[in-house]
């Protein structure tokens, strides 16, 4: 124990407690209270909670000297009972804290009470509720006391010792709630003995219970001055117990939540019983007995003389010696007694006048060395208060299970220690005695304890331990050549160990010197296994690609977090090794770009392959193409290139005939170059393709010239795919006619008559005219005289539908002269009142603003005017107007662009008022005539009213921009002048 530091402290608190109301008896303390019992019958009560004390003197009323034999204060503070003893007997009394006058209790006169246990779990201020009461002649008594009530509610008997009459010396009670009633725990202490009653129910009925089975005790013999029973009490329950016997102190823990049941029924609530000898505490001198005690949590006070002795309890050993400041009128008897405040936390001893108050300093502080020196160490280090502590309990562990050779164990706790021993002395006892293992150990759990900002230490020994790991790999398969083979060896569990390290550690082990020792050492698997795990794929797939597990790669690579370019990178070397599930794994990952992967296609492409095998690229490039929908014209030409290799071009012509960019709009129907499409598929003399390629590119004649070359049919189906261009169509049929004339052989007549069949397959393009420079000059007229005389009925045909194709142009011609003729004659009635649809005036009235219009005649006194189908009628001069104010700009310029052009004609022409036109070329008036006609077209094709002019005059705006200011004359405006104002006459 830490002897410079005291665990108890002793204090004087009343030199002169008793007022000179005698010398001080017995005490008693609850809740900050103290209660003195003194040798002529007085009680004093201090409460130092309040700052008050008063007393009670117990001896009126009887004669002789009388003396208070025992007091007893409950937890509270606010019940008390004393016992007097005298001439007349003994009597006890009950008194409150509130009662100016105590209460005597009758039903107990002449009884010596000695020991009184309290219900702590259920006592109040008001009300004692059961409480046990034990006297001289070994009986137990049972009382209730309200304070309201101010007398006892009952006091009854219920035990009586019969085997061996004595004295009960001290009780105890512990109560608990439980589902089945009350269970009562009491404690009880003779002179030789401890009695322990337990049971169910009420008082009454759990010590009558003991008529029928035996009580349970614990004897031990020998005399005491004061026999006494403590309970600690933690938390409102009693934790430990202590009697002070004749022949040590008997302890142990209480556990009132355990149940250990034997065959009568009694429950045993005693734990880790132990006796302390009294020799223990004599130092080879006389054994001098306590003559009281008091009860801490990890202590036993023992007063032997005019001392405290301070015994550990878990020890057994003294740790202080208690000094008094005795008075000199009180040295005679010392020290007479101790007591304990449960509530408070103190203890107390008292001499004849004075009161010590014996004060706890962190009792619990040097616990841990006292497990720590009983070796037991889970307790040590839950008593351990910081780090420091800790650290010496793993010291003392480590050191003896070095001792023991006991390594790994003792590995385990060195690396708990952080402050009493170096890592590097640590570390050098077991490299000095050769023991890797217990070193790695060590390194292992080091890093358990180190917190994450020890970065360079944590990598350190990482690293350490990674080659510890390497080398005790090495060394077991030199120990052991087939450790490989077997799985359940200890390599393979070194292995799985080393590899669960490096998972926990990669984020903490330096990447580059990792690798050099696992490289170092030959472990390419774990080489692999660590790169896989700091993200380093592109070793790992390199390892895979050389160890020719290809599949294991593409899994690799079809991790997410993989760089897409790694996919790049390893095609050419994936798809040479397996193609098969290169293709699969390409065709799963639709993000790929596949231009990007065209090298490695092609190299695949550029080995031979069986005639049944499947072309695993051309798999994956009609995937892009049908199912990606890829329009990359690498992608396209890669995939024709490889169509075109094929003995069979049936795939190539299916190819060729898709139109992959049907439905778009201005989109290619192909994304291939046709150019290196036909270069291709001449070079490998794929015919039909060349043929559809020509084609497609619109060279009609090259694709008709070979195809006939392959097949006619073909040649005649691409001659008729031309159909906008009859020319062109006639000659290709005619290449086709030239190709089956040459090529037919057998009889001529037969020739011919094959001939004549093909000419009837042209649908009338070709005649036998057209096809007969294609045969032999000696050919005989009779073998074509069916087909010349079928053409000539034809050209009969063709002169008869003429001919009356002709009549009937005759005919529509003398129509249109018959209505032209008719027109000249037409003519409208006009009434008199009909007004002009413009100037709304009378078109019959002659005036001199409308007498003569610009550029035209006059018609008598009247001037021009238009009058239309519809009925409306209109001056020229006013139509010429209207029209140009709402037609476009164009067509308003090009309308007053003739009207001026008819004006000047007109000022070369005269004409007298009767229409006599005066002598003039004619020439101009055949212009004038012209310019009239347009003139007319221009503004008289249809009536402004009727037609599409009125129409786009609704997007017109109702106030045209000249005539904005006589809009403007009509807005409403405040009346302030209205002598200044104007008046405007408006003609009506």
């Amino acid at each position: 124990m830490d002897q410079g530091r005291q665990v108890f402290a002793v204090d004087l608190l009343e030199r002169y407690a008793t007022k000179n109301r005698g010398m001080i008896t017995c005490m008693a303390s609850g809740n900050d209270v103290i209660v003195l019992g003194t040798s002529k019958g007085w009680i004093i009560r201090h409460d130092f909670g309040l700052g008050s004390s008063y007393d009670i003197d117990l001896s009126v009323g009887r004669t002789g000297e009388q003396s208070i034999h025992k007091v007893f204060v409950d937890p509270g503070g606010s019940h008390c009972i004393a016992t007097v003893t005298g001439v007349g007997g003994a009597e006890t009394f009950y008194t409150h804290a509130k009662w100016p006058k105590p209460r005597v209790l009758t039903r107990l006169k002449g009884f010596l009470v000695n020991a009184v246990a309290w219900n702590k779990q259920q006592i109040t201020e008001v009300s004692t509720k059961e409480i046990i009461l034990g006297t001289d002649d070994g009986q137990l008594f049972e009382m209730a006391v309200d304070e309201k009530d101010k007398r006892e509610k009952y006091i009854k008997f219920l035990f009586e010792l019969e085997e061996l009459p004595e004295a009960f010396m001290d009780l105890q009670m512990e109560t608990a709630n439980i589902s089945s009633g009350m269970r009562y725990y009491v404690m009880a202490v003779t002179p030789t003995r401890l009695y322990s009653f337990t049971g169910i129910g009420t008082l009454e009925s759990v010590f009558a219970s003991y008529k029928e089975r035996a009580v349970r005790f614990m004897e031990l013999p020998g005399e005491i001055p004061n026999s006494e029973l403590h309970f600690f009490i933690k938390q409102r329950r009693a934790v430990h117990f202590a009697w002070l016997s004749g022949t040590g102190i008997y302890h142990g823990g209480l556990n009132f939540g355990a149940q250990h049941s034997n065959l009568n029924g009694d429950e045993n609530f005693v734990e880790s019983k132990a006796l302390l000898d009294y020799s223990k505490l004599s130092d080879g001198t006389e054994v001098v007995k306590p003559s009281s005690m008091a009860l801490s949590e990890y202590h036993f006070l023992l007063l032997i003389g005019n001392k405290v002795k301070v015994v550990n309890r878990i020890s057994e050993q003294i740790i202080e010696e208690l000094q008094f400041d005795i008075s000199a009128d009180s040295a005679s008897r010392g020290i007479i007694g101790l007591c304990s405040d449960a509530s408070a936390g103190l203890f107390y001893a008292y001499d004849q006048n004075s009161i010590f108050q014996v004060s706890v300093i962190d009792e619990g502080r040097d616990l841990w060395k006292v497990y720590l020196d009983l070796k037991d160490y889970a307790a040590a280090l839950a008593n351990c208060r910081d780090p420091l502590q800790r650290d010496q309990v793993y010291l003392v562990q480590a050191e003896a299970a070095f001792t023991n050779k006991d390594y790994l164990r003792a590995a385990s706790f060195y690396s708990k220690i952080n402050y009493v021993i170096s890592f590097e002395e640590v570390t050098l006892k077991f490299i000095s005695i050769n023991e890797p293992e217990a070193l790695r150990t060590f390194l292992l759990r080091k890093l358990d304890t180190l917190s994450k900002d020890d970065k360079c230490q944590i990598t350190m020994i990482s690293t350490w331990a990674t080659e510890l790991y390497l080398d005790k790999i090495n060394r077991l398969l030199l120990e052991d050549d087939i450790a490989i083979e077997n799985r359940n060896s200890e390599y393979h569990s070194v292995i799985q160990e080393f590899r669960a390290f490096m998972s926990d550690c990669k984020d903490v082990l330096d990447e580059a010197t990792t690798m050099k020792l696992l490289e170092s050492y030959g472990r390419v698997e774990e080489l692999v296994y660590f790169a896989n795990l700091k993200e380093q794929y592109e070793i790992v797939i390199h390892h895979y690609i050389q160890q020719g597990e290809a599949k294991k790669a593409l899994e690799v690579l079809q991790k997410s977090s993989v760089s897409e370019e790694l996919q790049y990178k390893f095609a050419p070397d994936l798809i040479m090794l397996d193609a098969y599930e290169t293709v699969e794994a390409w065709m799963a990952n639709k993000n790929l770009n596949p231009r990007r992967l065209i090298t490695a296609m092609m190299r695949y492409s550029s080995e031979p392959h069986a005639k049944n095998e499947t072309h695993e690229v051309i798999k994956y490039l009609e995937f892009c193409v049908h199912q990606l929908h890829n329009e990359d014209p690498g992608i396209h030409n890669l995939l024709l290139s490889l169509y075109a290799k094929q003995e069979d071009d049936s795939a190539l012509l299916r190819f060729l005939q898709c139109k992959f960019g049907k439905g778009r709009e201005n989109g290619p129907e192909f994304f291939y170059d046709p150019k290196y499409a036909l270069r291709l598929c001449l070079k490998e003399k794929r015919s039909r393709a060349c043929v559809h390629i020509y084609s497609m590119m619109s060279m009609h004649e090259e694709a008709v010239a070979l195809a006939l070359q392959i097949d006619p049919e073909l040649a005649m189906a691409e001659a008729d795919k031309v159909e906008d261009d009859e020319d062109l169509r006639k000659k290709l049929w005619l290449m086709v006619a030239k190709h089956v004339v040459k090529q037919e052989k057998g009889a001529k007549r037969e020739n011919i008559r094959k001939a004549i069949a093909f000419l009837k397959e042209t649908d009338g393009l070709l005649k036998i005219e057209d096809i007969l420079p294609f045969f032999p000059d000696f050919a005989l007229i009779d073998d074509f005289k069916e087909a010349i005389c079928s053409s000539l009925e034809d050209y009969n045909k063709q002169i008869e539908q003429l001919k009356e194709e002709m009549n009937d142009a005759t005919r529509g011609a003398d129509n249109i002269r018959n209505d032209i003729g008719a027109l000249t004659q037409r003519y409208a009635v006009i009434d008199r009142e009909e007004e002009c649809g413009v100037c709304k005036r009378k078109i019959l009235t002659m005036t001199g603003d409308f007498r003569m219009a610009q550029g035209y005649l006059s018609a008598g006194p009247l001037a021009p005017f238009y009058v239309f189908p519809c009925g409306h009628s209109f001056h020229a001069q006013c139509l010429i107007t209207h029209v140009t104010s709402c037609a476009h700009e164009e067509h308003a310029e090009h309308i007053l662009d003739l009207q001026k052009q008819l004006t000047l004609l007109g000022s070369e022409t005269r004409m007298d008022i009767n229409g006599n036109r005066s002598d003039e070329p004619i020439t101009s008036t055949t212009t004038a005539d012209k310019l009239r006609s347009e003139l007319d077209d221009a503004i008289a094709s249809e009536c402004p009213f009727c037609g599409e002019l009125m129409i786009n005059e609704i997007t017109l705006p109702f106030i045209k921009p000249e005539e904005t200011q006589h809009s403007a004359s009509w807005d409403l405006r405040p009346q302030t002048n209205l002598a200044n104002q104007r008046t405007i006459s408006l003609p009506v």
